[in-house]
């Protein structure tokens, strides 16, 4: 526990939805829902104007449609997502060396690390200094929090939202979070939640009351200290700038159950590749590879195999799987599969192989550059690698945590849901009062597939009018509002699937004039 404030939460608002809003100058002021559109799909973020509805993040979307009919249903645009991600968690670095990102958009950082600040003037300065920046380079808001702690500093980003900062100061940590729920904390979830509501514990000022020892008799040693800790406001995590990656994985959700075997067969292969595209792009290969099977019922199977050694071979990772998956009875339906692999390390077992070999050849007075030839492919780039979710699924969203993690993508967002078309419910201005994107693959954005099929969304740009997205399409036709960040809401207009003039684009930067807006 420091004695000034020098530690930063930021906590970007409502950051899908706001980017979207952000780039969509025709969404802005109205609910804007940002998820899986399927039928079993689950809100990543709503807009604070959907949140007035009663919409929230990780809500089944069936039900937040039935809460605000009237809403702006979008799918993700990861790779906008993370462009704009880029460009905070660059900000935050200019503060401090230590920056520890939590997910895409949110962070703490160490003020005394970087010099910025050693008191409580110098930390709201520079708090106040970085939610202008991020203004200026995004266009969006976040909210900062600023403590001794970790943990406060986040309590603090929460209590500011949206849009806003707050810095508690030391000596006040008690009597801010005693009125405060024991959910406030971290690591209280439901489940003990529940338990401590049993015992009459419903505010953190309770918690502190009940003592330590009471504590430990309700939760356990490890638990129960550590929620006493926090409950008196006390907390010695320091800000690391670089956490372990512990696995990688990738799970899709189906908006009907699978029966047929070979299906399966066939989505646990997508799965591995996809799973092995993004363990190459982290760098790493693994030793254990994961599968995990939701059944129609809801029950939850895990099998995994130990290999003998870390591999990133998309061969090898696709018949692990598959033998895991002659272990599994999917005879009643199948509604999510995952392939993930843990036991990370940053070499693979033919490397390994490889380096001997070049080492005897050496010896021998052969070259090695020969090696190359007999050596492992890795060249294969698998289809549908597409980086990271949610969750992120994420996630972000729902991203916090290590990135990756099986049962973590994106906040359960459905990747699979929703395909095949868009509906457009008009107001009587002409604008989108309901925009439904549906995409093939949950691509985000990139929503043209084979046959000049338009997903709602997508960004276009046509040869005359310039750039806009695509509202909605059906009959041979495809609807798009030409506008772009920091205009206003634009026209719309309708054209033929296969106008030679309307091409796909890249998303527009939210705020200047990048390459892409300067050509319009």
């Amino acid at each position: 526990m420091r004695a000034a404030p020098t530690i930063l939460h930021l906590d970007m608002d409502a950051f899908y939805a706001s980017v979207e809003q952000a780039s969509k100058p025709s969404l802005r002021g109205k609910a804007v829902i940002v998820g899986g559109l399927g039928p079993r799909g689950v809100v990543a973020t709503a807009s604070y104007e959907a949140r007035r509805f009663g919409v929230h993040s990780a809500m089944p979307m069936a039900q937040a449609r039935r809460l605000c009919p009237n809403g702006a249903y979008l799918i993700p645009r990861f790779r906008l997502y993370q462009a704009v991600s880029e460009i905070v968690m660059g900000l935050l670095r200019e503060l401090s060396p230590l920056v520890e990102p939590l997910s895409l958009d949110e962070a703490f950082v160490d003020l005394e690390a970087g010099g910025v600040a050693f008191d409580s003037a110098a930390a709201r300065a520079a708090g106040e200094r970085l939610r202008a920046d991020i203004r200026a380079a995004t266009g969006l808001s976040g909210s900062v929090g600023l403590a001794g702690s970790k943990m406060l500093a986040k309590v603090a980003s929460e209590e500011a939202k949206p849009a806003g900062l707050l810095l508690i100061e030391p000596g006040t940590e008690r009597e801010l979070l005693a009125p405060m729920s024991v959910r406030t904390l971290p690591g209280v979830g439901p489940v003990t939640g529940q338990h401590l509501r049993r015992a009459g514990i419903t505010t953190v000022g309770e918690l502190a009351e009940a003592g330590e020892d009471e504590l430990v008799r309700m939760l356990g040693r490890s638990h129960g200290v550590g929620l006493h800790r926090m409950a008196l406001g006390l907390d010695d995590r320091p800000v690391v700038a670089e956490r372990d990656t512990k696995s990688v994985s990738v799970e899709d959700t189906f908006d009907v159950d699978l029966h047929d075997r070979v299906r399966i067969r066939y989505e646990v292969q997508r799965l591995a590749d996809r799973c092995v595209g993004r363990l190459r792009d982290s760098g790493h290969s693994g030793r254990t590879i994961v599968l995990k099977v939701r059944r129609y019922d809801f029950s939850t199977l895990t099998r995994s195999e130990t290999l003998r050694g870390p591999t990133d071979d998309v061969a090898v990772v696709r018949e692990a799987a598959a033998r895991l998956l002659e272990s599994v009875d999917t005879t009643g339906g199948v509604r999510l599969l995952g392939v993930g692999v843990s036991g990370l390390a940053d070499y693979t077992q033919e490397d390994l192989f490889a380096f001997a070999l070049a080492a005897e050849g050496e010896e021998a007075g052969s070259d090695p550059a020969g090696l190359d030839a007999a050596g492992p492919d890795t060249t294969t780039d698998p289809a549908g690698a597409d980086g990271a979710v949610e969750g992120g699924l994420d996630g972000p969203a729902g991203v916090v945590g290590a990135p990756g993690a099986l049962g973590a993508s994106g906040a359960g967002l459905d990747p699979v849901g929703g395909v095949g078309g868009a509906q457009v419910s008009a107001g009587a201005d002409g604008s989108a009062a309901a925009v439904e994107v549906h995409g093939a693959d949950g691509a985000p954005g990139e929503g043209v597939g084979v046959g000049r099929r338009w997903g709602a969304g997508s960004d276009v740009r046509h040869a005359v009018y310039g750039a806009g997205w695509v509202q909605g399409s059906g009959v041979g036709r495809v609807t798009v509002r030409f506008e772009r960040p920091g205009s206003g809401p634009g026209r719309v207009r309708t054209f033929r699937v296969d106008d030679p003039e309307l091409a796909p684009s890249d998303p527009l930067p939210l705020v200047g004039d990048g390459p892409a807006a300067a050509a319009g």
